[in-house]
């Protein structure tokens, strides 16, 4: 069977914390809203959902109340997806963000994999929209890897150049992870590796194992860069994610006017190189993410 014909898995990045209503009237705010854009991601082929949570003002919240009331809603509303949390944030204590996963343990949480300055720059206002320094040193990394480990949570190594990837190294030796590995290689914020498709191919030849090893990882683009990126990982055998997190607009230059009609584009392009979309017991078995009955706050 060709490489092409295999699965892919395909994420849904369904509401950041950066995008409001007035930039996206798609956004969701309140639990319903994840779990009405949760049914539509899903339906066009979304195997996991990524959650940021928000109170329902689209205030960003990492209070337990909330990312419990997101994720219950959603998943009475979907059966069963793979429930995947943030952990980046800056200025929120490390234990705050480590509180909900300890309370709700999601089948996967992010783990950015380096400190770096994160920032979104215009062109049109010669100006920064934001910027910050994303603090992930070895020891806060540490940290959340011991407590997803002792949570059974299975971490998801955010990368956004290609020393972040390099830092699985140790780790790795340490003996605090083992394959396989769920990495995302994220391009097209300013501090990070330039958004191309020959920068896809590179990061992607520096997982361990090798891009077709036992590791899985997936492609995560950042605005309107990000159809060329998913287009070069599903050529080169990854996984990908699209969402209102990451981008607003279709292919075309139109804001979207929900995450499935991202989620649609996505299975599209991988039906175009002769892959299919995951379904979500594939993808646990893909991604070594068990199922498992989740207990109440």
């Amino acid at each position: 069977m060709s490489r092409f014909e295999d699965p892919v898995v395909i994420s849904c990045s369904i509401s950041g914390v950066i995008a409001n209503r007035e930039q996206c009237p798609a956004i969701p705010y309140t639990p319903e809203e994840y779990a009405a854009e949760a049914r539509r991601a899903v339906d066009e082929g979304a195997s996991q959902i990524h959650i940021h949570a928000r109170k329902p003002d689209g205030t960003p919240s990492y209070e337990i109340e909330d990312f419990q009331a997101i994720t219950e809603a959603i998943l009475a509303e979907v059966g069963d997806v793979i429930v995947n949390y943030s952990t980046g944030a800056i200025g929120v204590p490390i234990e705050k963000r480590i509180e909900y996963l300890r309370a709700l343990r999601p089948d996967v949480a992010a783990l950015n994999m380096s400190s770096m300055n994160y920032a979104k720059y215009s062109k049109r206002r010669k100006a920064f929209v934001f910027k910050a320094v994303f603090e992930n040193s070895f020891d806060t990394i540490i940290e959340f890897l011991t407590a997803m480990r002792d949570l059974g949570v299975k971490p998801e190594h955010e990368c956004f150049d290609a020393g972040h990837v390099a830092n699985l190294d140790p780790l790795l030796d340490m003996g605090l992870l083992e394959p396989p590995l769920r990495i995302s290689l994220v391009m097209g914020v300013n501090g990070g590796i330039r958004p191309t498709a020959r920068n896809v191919a590179f990061m992607s030849e520096q997982i361990p194992g090798g891009a077709e090893g036992e590791n899985q990882w997936q492609m995560i683009g950042i605005s309107r860069d990000q159809w060329k990126l998913l287009g070069a990982a599903l050529v080169l055998g990854g996984n990908v994610r699209a969402g209102l997190e990451d981008n607003l607009y279709l292919p075309n230059g139109e804001m979207t006017k929900s995450n499935g009609e991202l989620i649609a584009k996505a299975r599209q392009m991988a039906e175009d190189v002769g892959r299919r979309a995951a379904t979500v017991a594939e993808a646990r078995e893909l991604l070594g993410v068990p199922k498992r009955e989740r207990s109440a706050a």
